[in-house]
């Protein structure tokens, strides 16, 4: 039975253990003589639901996650041309075996090597198949059984059912755990690998960014440059002009939507602008370089020439790029203001009405109002808020990527092409990529000072939220 086949069965087994096992014990509920029961017969129904399915999905996925390792485990071992070979060979041929296995052996040498494996790749196959299907299906019965027949009214079914939520709540917590020590890892490792190459110092108080390095030691350009500052140093700079467009457009906008507009104009003007959320980031990259990028070299142009014109001292050495990092920071900015719109006019409207009541029995007008009273005891929603919107500007790649360009540079005019760590992250693994060289785990030594930095944000987000959340409760 193929995989899908035995999912299919596993639902519908498990249905039917349900259904028989609810049967059973509503029979004794609505028999002559009524029993007690302990638990509801929908919890015996849950058991048996269960205990059927759950063991028989166990072994099923083992099997799926074991069943490619342990068959090229026994092919290797059984050809003598495969034990002889390095790793690297191994995985090659491997390869090729699974691609004949798969489209057939056609016009292959039957005495071939090549041929023999594959034959009997799909033997093996056919072999796992088997077995598993009898296994899922054994379980199955088995597990079904044993729980139908232990059913009885004094049961205590709801304690066990209880007790399988919370343990699998447990599990997907923990999952969650896992998932992200296992993402920290996998980057810290490779960072580790990367700064046994090149000097951490380098790295990081460096300001210049070449990670290009040639295949030959005579070739220009054959030791690259690892100074990271330039690249979070655009991706602050980025991330800053996208905060001050979209921070008080964001804020005000939900101030006036939970405290001025009336109840139509914010069942109309909520959506529209919570859409800017939906829009791909690659049409905003879009427009970023097709749309906004071209008036923003024309209006640095014109700033240059008016330098130019009055002898301004602070415009002779202006540069503008038709990439630049204010063309993507504006950009970015309209795409982050529903982050902090949403939550912001959430939290605002939150505020209990006393308060409100409280400062306009004082004598306080409405702004008063919203700035010394409500904006305070909404801040650290207001700063989730925000936190929120600063990391989705820090994690953006593609409007950077097209509308502020790839260029490591160290600047303060933001008509200059600048780059992001998301960017060069992007360009350091695009293609394909050797892991054993300094430009590419260059890659993960970004991502992991990317961590760092939003791990702090988050620190200072937290104690900010504490120390406002102690005070207006």
């Amino acid at each position: 039975m193929t995989d899908t086949n035995l999912f299919s069965l596993l639902i519908v087994s498990s249905f039917v253990a349900y259904f028989l096992a609810l049967r059973k014990a509503r029979s004794w509920q609505f028999s002559e003589n009524k029993v007690s029961l302990h638990s509801l017969p929908t919890y015996h129904g849950y058991l048996s639901a269960i205990t059927t399915a759950l063991p028989a999905l166990i072994v099923l996925f083992l099997w799926m996650f074991l069943e490619s390792s342990v068959v090229s485990a026994k092919i290797v071992s059984s050809y003598s041309e495969l034990a002889s070979m390095n790793e690297q060979s191994v995985s090659l041929a491997l390869n090729e075996i699974r691609q004949l296995a798969v489209t057939g052996l056609g016009n292959q040498d039957p005495s071939s090597f090549y041929h023999l494996a594959a034959k009997q790749y799909n033997e093996l196959y056919d072999q796992s198949n088997d077995l598993r299907s009898i296994s899922v299906i054994a379980l199955l019965v088995i597990g079904f059984l044993i729980t139908y027949l232990r059913i009885k009214p004094d049961s205590r079914t709801r304690n066990s059912v209880e007790k399988f939520v919370t343990y699998f709540l447990l599990t997907c917590a923990l999952i969650a755990i896992v998932t992200t020590v296992g993402i920290v890892f996998s980057v810290l490792i490779e960072s580790i690998e990367f700064f046994k190459r090149v000097n951490f110092f380098e790295f990081v108080i460096g300001t210049h960014w070449s990670p290009q390095i040639a295949i030959r030691a005579d070739q220009v350009s054959s030791s690259g440059a690892f100074g990271a500052i330039p690249i979070f140093w655009g991706t602050i700079f980025i991330s800053f002009i996208s905060m001050l467009v979209a921070g008080p457009l964001g804020l005000i906008s939900a101030i006036y939507l939970s405290e001025y507009a009336n109840k139509k104009v914010r069942a109309v003007l909520k959506p529209i602008l919570e859409i800017l959320a939906g829009i791909p980031t690659v049409v905003y990259g879009f427009f970023a370089a097709l749309t906004v990028g071209p008036y923003i070299r024309d209006f640095g142009n014109w700033l240059k020439q008016f330098g130019l014109d009055f002898q301004i001292q602070i415009f002779e050495n202006f540069t503008v790029s038709s990439e630049s990092a204010l063309a993507a920071g504006l950009v970015m900015g309209m795409m982050i203001i529903p982050f902090i719109l949403s939550l912001s006019d959430d939290v605002i409207s939150a505020v209990p009405d006393a308060m409100r009541d409280g400062s306009t029995a004082l004598g306080a007008t409405r702004s008063e109002t919203i700035w010394k009273v409500l904006v305070p005891a909404a801040l650290p929603g207001i700063v989730g808020g925000f936190l929120l919107a600063i990391s989705r500007a820090i994690g953006e790649t593609m409007i950077v990527l097209m509308a502020a360009g790839v260029a490591a540079n160290l600047t303060a005019n933001p008509f200059n092409s600048v780059t992001t760590v998301t960017t060069q992250i992007v360009t350091l693994l695009t293609g394909d990529q050797e892991f054993d060289s300094a430009k590419t785990l260059a890659a993960f030594a970004l991502g992991l000072g990317l961590f760092v930095t939003t791990l702090l944000l988050n620190i200072v987000a937290l104690h900010i939220t504490r120390k406002y959340r102690e005070q207006y409760e």
